[in-house]
């Protein structure tokens, strides 16, 4: 049984990943930087954030359930169905191939803090300027797109293997970019995490998966639950939100941050390599 400041731990850790993961904002570097408060940033905080990462994709599912189910019962007979399912298929291909090839020189190479301080901040400058030019959009829904249209996403998504890009940063600002309405870019990064988010987990599962314990039942329950119901209203809070406003604070918020990683590594104080 887990001891209570390993649940308070889990509770926190939990609401930092439900909360960041489908918001342009990178749910990594907000997970290493309170990791490394919590002082829970060893092999054991490493695989828990695989547990809550899980939960979240969980939430996504759940509340596109009924589009989810609808289109794998009528793939094989509705156009809209099958048009979704290609889309997602095209999208996850780039990042899937790039990944198999070049991660462990990613995770080698890119993850120090000036890669992920500029990330940030670089990220925080395109919203910017997605927001600021002429917006031209020629899908307003997720159904409008074409796989042209989802082969630029998936690309953009890609990127997000950069540490500090934000794999929702990328996919919703790529898709502004590319002419998607931002209703029609945030939905379609939530149903491509689903695909590109279970591989990333079985993948990692299956790395790690010397370092589970069922000791740790109690611990990843509480957070996996928190991660869920917190990114379940993270999801539901960004499509309200994008209806009457853009993404600009989401861009200062990553400008700020990526300063932040900047001190911090400066000052010792959080560990941004090797994660």
């Amino acid at each position: 049984m887990a001891d209570t400041t390993l649940l308070i731990h889990a509770i926190i850790l939990g609401l930092v990943e439900g909360l960041t993961e489908f918001l342009p904002v990178s749910s990594t570097g907000h997970l290493i930087l309170v990791g490394q408060l919590l002082g829970f940033n060893d092999d054991k905080g490493k695989v828990f954030e695989i547990a809550i990462q899980f939960a979240a994709i969980l939430a996504v599912v759940w509340e596109y359930r009924a589009r989810l189910a609808h289109t794998v019962s009528s793939i094989t007979s509705e156009p809209l169905s099958q048009r979704l399912a290609v889309n997602l298929m095209v999208a996850f291909m780039p990042a899937a191939v790039l990944g198999f090839l070049f991660l462990k020189q990613i995770k080698h190479y890119l993850f120090n803090p000036i890669v992920v301080a500029s990330a940030f901040i670089i990220g925080g400058f395109l919203i910017l300027w997605a927001e600021r030019r002429e917006h031209v959009v020629h899908a307003e829904s997720v159904d409008d797109m074409t796989w042209r249209d989802a082969l630029k996403v998936g690309f953009a998504q890609a990127l997000a293997m950069i540490p500090g890009t934000s794999r929702s940063g990328a996919t919703i600002i790529g898709g502004l970019f590319f002419g998607l309405s931002r209703r029609a870019a945030t939905e379609f990064s939530f149903f491509l995490a689903i695909p590109t988010m279970f591989a990333a987990t079985l993948y990692d599962v299956y790395k790690n998966r010397d370092l589970f314990s069922v000791d740790d039942i109690a611990l990843f329950a509480v957070g996996g639950t928190v991660s869920f119901f917190s990114a379940f209203f993270a999801v539901r809070g960004l499509i309200r939100f994008i209806s009457r406003h853009d993404f600009t604070v989401f861009a200062w918020y990553r400008i700020a941050f990526g300063i932040i990683v900047l001190v911090s590594a400066q000052m010792g104080w959080v560990d941004w390599g090797n994660h």
